[in-house]
C-alpha cells in the first residue's frame, strides 16, 4: 500500500466519525413537582436522565420523584430511568403496604408479666449453673497446683558468708608496651593500678 492510499482510508474513517458527531440529539425536558428541570433523550425505562443546570447536566440520583403531571419517576441506578408510574399505581401500592402493616401489627403480641418473669428465672438458673461449674473448676485447679508444689523438691538454701573477701579491683592495661608518660603515672596512682 502506498502512503496516499493509507491517508485516504484514514480520512474516510475520520470523516464518517465526524458526520456521526455532527448529528444533534434532541433532548426532551420534563419538570418535577418542585420545578426542577429534568433532561432525557426520551422518558422511557432504561434511558439516561439528568438534572439541567446552568453549567452542566448532573446525573439524577437514586430515588422516586414526583413529576408535574403527578406521575412518579423511579430511578434505581444513578442517571438511569427504571420506570415511570401513574398516580393510580402508586395509590394501590400504598394501600397494599398499609394493609400489610396492619396485619403485622395484629400479629405482634406483647409479653405478659408471667412470661417475662419465667424467662428471667430461666436465665438466672442458667447463670447459676455456669457459676457453680466455674467454682468446681477453680477448686480442681487449686488442688492440682498444690500437688505439683508438694511434689517438687525444694532446693538447698543459700548461705551468706560475710567474711569472704571479693576482689573488686579492676586492672585494665591498655597498650602496656608503650612509653609511660607523667600523665599515665598520675592516673595509676589515682586508680591504684600499680
Amino acid at each position: 500500500m502506498k502512503a496516499n492510499e493509507i491517508l485516504n482510508k484514514i480520512k474516510n474513517i475520520v470523516s464518517d466519525k465526524l458526520e456521526l458527531s455532527d448529528k444533534k440529539i434532541e433532548m426532551a425536558e420534563m419538570k418535577l413537582e418542585n420545578g426542577t428541570v429534568l433532561v432525557a433523550e426520551a422518558f422511557e425505562s432504561g434511558t439516561s436522565i439528568f438534572i439541567k443546570t446552568e453549567d452542566e447536566q448532573v446525573a439524577l440520583p437514586v430515588g422516586e420523584y414526583e413529576l408535574e403531571d403527578k406521575r412518579i419517576l423511579v430511578v434505581t441506578e444513578e442517571g438511569l430511568i427504571d420506570s415511570i408510574k401513574d398516580a393510580t399505581e402508586v395509590v394501590e401500592d400504598e394501600e397494599v403496604s398499609v394493609e400489610a402493616e396492619s396485619e403485622d401489627k395484629e400479629e405482634m403480641k406483647y409479653v405478659t408479666k408471667e412470661e417475662f418473669t419465667s424467662a428471667v428465672d430461666e436465665i438466672k438458673a442458667m447463670i447459676e449453673d455456669k457459676m457453680g461449674n466455674k467454682e468446681e473448676m477453680k477448686e480442681e485447679v487449686i488442688e492440682e497446683v498444690k500437688k505439683e508444689e508438694l511434689s517438687a523438691v525444694a532446693p538447698s538454701p543459700l548461705k551468706h558468708n560475710p567474711e569472704t573477701e571479693v576482689d573488686n579491683k579492676m586492672n585494665f592495661k591498655i597498650s602496656e608496651n608503650r612509653i609511660r608518660t607523667t600523665k599515665d603515672r598520675v592516673f595509676d596512682k589515682i586508680f591504684n593500678n600499680n
